[in-house]
């Protein structure tokens, strides 16, 4: 996907019989194109009751967080998948988008830092090792 432009998106396939693995990458994306920073795919599937994978992204700001999240919601919802729900529109610090299979965590730093989703489900220890 390095060489779509946002210009070609439109004539990009739809997303709704996508895998979740695929929805995680298209949403991976949409966030580095608009500057997201330490974008992170995770697969959880398995270890979460509520989704397949995380796909969590640092902002530069509250601004950013909120533009993020909008332009996620949008550029997904041109490939026909809506989020089921959105969350932290009222806070400056983290907003998820929830699509289901593929849950979305956008935080401005110091939240990233606190929470650090990363770290809590990092694969476990001998999970790559037993592949």
């Amino acid at each position: 996907m390095e060489d779509i432009t946002f210009e070609s998106w439109e004539s990009l396939p739809s997303l709704e019989d996508a895998t979740p693995a695929e929805l995680a990458e298209a949403i991976r994306f949409v966030l580095d194109a608009k500057r997201g920073r330490d974008i992170a795919v995770i697969s959880v599937e398995g270890r979460s009751d509520i989704t397949d994978y995380l796909v969590l992204s640092s902002a530069n700001s509250g601004t950013h967080v909120r533009a993020l999240a909008g332009e996620v919601e949008y550029r997904i919802g041109q490939r026909g998948v809506h989020p089921l729900h959105t969350d932290g529109g009222d806070q400056r610090t983290w907003m998820v988008v929830d699509f289901g299979t593929v849950m979305v965590h956008i935080f401005d730093r110091e939240a990233r830092e606190f929470y650090h989703l990363d770290k809590l489900y990092a694969e476990p220890k001998g999970a790559a090792e037993e592949e």
